[in-house]
């Protein structure tokens, strides 16, 4: 019963009183945008029936299929409403023309307070609050997939999110407690297309390979060896280092340095989407991919800068799938060089220097809303500039449901973080493992450790009281930024997922004067 309230109580805070949005990371002079903090009445009340309808069709769903006399779902098999129309004979499930998938996440997180000998110092803005705070994420997805013509597959995707961040989303580098958190958006749920791609198969021959149905695939049958090109609006991380073993995100780990690499400054728009292009290329246990993506018009925020010959994300990856002694096991190495309009660090330094007026309380331009005057920022040194880094990623099984996997990147360095998080080096390793071996297949239980340092000429500038996107305490003892995230999800009804986490954060913000941090967290997670 408890569960059960828990689920209506997400219903319920559908209704909850308005609370004005703020755009996180979108100050222009710490004035926050309007347009969000103040939505139009129609589109709030439109978002929050859908949250509704969408939650309340995935409760009676569920009761249903608990119902006597109703067939209860395969052990092996995930269920769904796809498969539900399948078992009935409506649905080809191995050979889509069409499928549509749904879920919903709640995310509940709290912080007690910590330790710390100074937060915004000097009129900097960008420290975490060393106050117990209270942060949670709502969503709700619609996967909607449709077979064009021969090869060709589209996706639609539209999202809802309701959210409010620790401290404005400020304070953390990549040990952000919760992937889900945007740096745009607010407690008015937000109603937006996150997806809009076509994907074309080109059969090269080989092996046939069994794709099985769910969101953003039709079930289908590919050749082993094939060129596969996207077009559109989508994340890059669709198609780039993907989830270790496949677990979905919303069941695994909740910290942003265990979605991707942390140093991983991918092109996109303050919600995490891209516009552009990817080409792949399979050849049985190999895979290469390159892309080219939109980047924002100004650093993490919502609008897209299209001129992709200009400003752009690029990047490779290569990929190989192996066994080691009949276990499965898969290394990745990914490169990615952006060209955006973002300051360096050691030209904001330079400014400063050369004219204190330059500072970061007199910015004509964008900022983050700093008001120390006696600190330089990046408003100042803006233009083209190119941003580069390499990393590797492999993962292993060592048993039956059991794995590790691990991450690392190197980024340049020089510029101020663009789109994802401000490390500038990460590296992270962790276990996973289902629950077979207890009977529970579909419970999943991960402990991992996550790190992310800054370079020397990042560390200058903070330390001189700049900010940089997510960070900036107005002084700091450079060090690096480290979490530990420990998660039990449990599965219940056939399709909620309910989770406990614990993280333990050191040096946020890579400052070692002020923690550790403590995070608990509860996810209620929902598909169909």
């Amino acid at each position: 019963m408890r569960f059960w309230s828990l689920l209506l109580a997400v219903v319920r805070c559908v209704n909850c009183p308005e609370r004005r949005a703020t755009v996180f990371n979108g100050y222009s002079r710490g004035v926050p945008d309007r347009s969000l903090g103040q939505a139009n009445p129609a589109r709030v009340l439109l978002a929050r029936s859908t949250l509704r309808v969408l939650v309340s069709f995935l409760l009676l769903w569920s009761f249903a299929s608990a119902q006597n006399g109703t067939p209860a779902p395969r052990p092996d098999d995930e269920f769904s409403f796809m498969q539900r129309l399948a078992d009935k004979g409506f649905h080809d499930i191995e050979n889509e023309s069409w499928n549509a998938y749904g879920q919903f996440t709640y995310i509940s997180s709290w912080k007690p307070s910590f330790d710390a000998p100074y937060t915004n110092l000097n009129g900097s803005i960008n420290s975490l609050l060393p106050t117990a705070e209270r942060s949670f994420t709502g969503t709700a997805t619609l996967y909607l997939g449709v077979r064009l013509w021969r090869g060709a597959e589209g996706y639609l995707v539209p999202e809802l999110i309701s959210e409010r961040p620790f401290s404005q989303l400020r304070g953390l580098g990549g040990a952000i407690q919760n992937f889900e958190l945007q740096k745009t958006g607010g407690e008015t749920p937000q109603l937006y297309r996150s997806r809009i791609f076509i994907k074309q198969t080109f059969a090269l021959g080989g092996k046939s390979v069994v794709e099985e149905s769910g969101p953003l695939q039709l079930g289908t049958h590919y050749d082993s060896r094939r060129i596969v090109l996207v077009a559109g609006n989508f994340s890059i991380l669709d198609f780039f280092d993907t989830n270790a073993f496949d677990v979905d995100p919303r069941d695994g780990f909740l910290g942003l340095g265990f979605m991707t690499y942390g140093a991983y400054d991918f092109a996109s728009d303050a919600r995490g989407y891209s516009y552009g292009g990817v080409a792949q290329f399979f050849w049985d246990d190999w895979a290469v991919r390159v892309g080219r993506i939109t980047p924002p018009k100004e650093p993490n925020q919502l609008p897209v800068d299209f001129r992709l010959f200009k400003y752009y994300g690029d990047q490779m990856e290569a990929e190989h799938k192996h066994k080691i002694r009949g276990q499965e096991g898969m290394v990745r190495v990914l490169a990615f060089r952006n060209r955006e309009d973002m300051g360096r660090f050691s030209d904001a330094i330079a400014a400063f220097e050369a004219n204190p007026n330059e500072n970061a309380a007199t910015c004509t331009g964008f900022n983050y809303g700093s008001q120390n005057a006696d600190a330089p920022d990046l408003c100042w040194a803006r233009k083209s500039n190119v941003k580069k880094g390499i990393g590797g990623f492999a993962e292993q099984y060592i048993g039956h449901d059991i794995g590790v996997f691990g991450r690392a990147m190197y980024a340049d360095g020089q510029t101020e973080v663009d789109a994802y998080t401000s490390d500038d080096r990460s590296a992270t390793v962790g276990l996973l493992a289902k629950g077979s071996s207890w009977s529970r297949p579909k419970d999943v239980v991960g402990i991992g450790t996550n790190a992310g340092w800054i370079s020397s000429m990042h560390a200058k500038y903070l330390g001189m009281g700049g900010v940089d996107g997510f960070v900036g305490d107005g002084a700091i003892t450079a060090a690096s930024e480290r979490s530990l995230d420990l998660f039990y999800s449990a599965h219940f009804r056939a399709v909620y997922w309910l989770t406990g986490d614990y993280q333990h954060i050191t040096n946020p913000g890579f400052n070692s004067a002020r923690g550790p941090v403590n995070v608990f967290t509860v996810r209620i997670h929902g598909q169909f």
